[in-house]
């Protein structure tokens, strides 16, 4: 058995490479995306479906369950960090790393306060997996998978969490502790067509 964790398709704001709000919806390439994971996995539909509260994450989960025929359960555990007043701001322009930064932004999250619940998140996880009774697939965002990469997962010897995961890669992690990861930040279901240009950054 296995957790399946999946990154939201683009949105506008992503290629833009602006911090974004929980509503922002995909844009046309991440429909697209959406609709290439979703044929990933088509053929071996998983127990269940978790996903973000967020609008670019149920959208993306929703694609993958018209095509598994598996519901969707939604949880605010598992939006992106909240980035409070800097939202809506162009990355690029902010003349520090907002993400690197431990300290919360006006009105937003602390690293601190994040990994917290983070870390409630993947307790959430591994309760729904042992319900589903099979492989449970968890459509996130970036900063929420490379945390339970980094604090909950064993990775391979040697290796770290990726510092970029492109839109609607794949991270396979055992089910049962210590949850080594088997597959991480895989995108083979894209086209290039669809691919990211790989500017985008990870958590906004």
């Amino acid at each position: 058995m296995s957790l399946v964790l999946i990154r939201h398709a683009e949105t506008d704001l992503n290629a833009a490479r602006v911090l974004q709000w929980p509503d922002t919806p995909l844009g046309e390439r991440g429909l697209a995306q959406a609709r290439a994971v979703a044929a990933r996995f088509a053929g071996q539909p998983p127990a269940a479906i978790l996903s973000s509260d967020m609008a670019r994450a149920r959208q993306t989960a929703e694609a993958i369950a018209a095509a598994t025929g598996r519901p969707v359960s939604i949880s605010p555990l598992l939006g992106e960090r909240n980035f409070g007043a800097l939202r809506g701001q162009r990355y690029d322009r902010l003349g520090h790393d907002p993400i690197a930064d431990e300290r919360a932004p006006p009105g937003g999250e602390s690293m601190a306060a994040f990994r917290e619940r983070v870390a409630a998140a993947f307790d959430w996880m591994l309760a729904q997996r042992r319900r589903a009774e099979g492989d449970l697939l968890v459509v996130t965002h970036g900063l929420v998978i490379r945390s339970i990469l980094a604090a909950h997962a064993r990775l391979p010897e040697g290796a770290e969490p990726p510092h970029a995961l492109a839109n609607t890669s794949v991270c396979v992690l055992d089910a049962e502790p210590p949850h080594a990861v088997r597959l991480a930040n895989c995108s083979r279901h894209l086209d290039p067509a669809t691919r990211d240009d790989g500017r985008g950054v990870t958590g906004i």
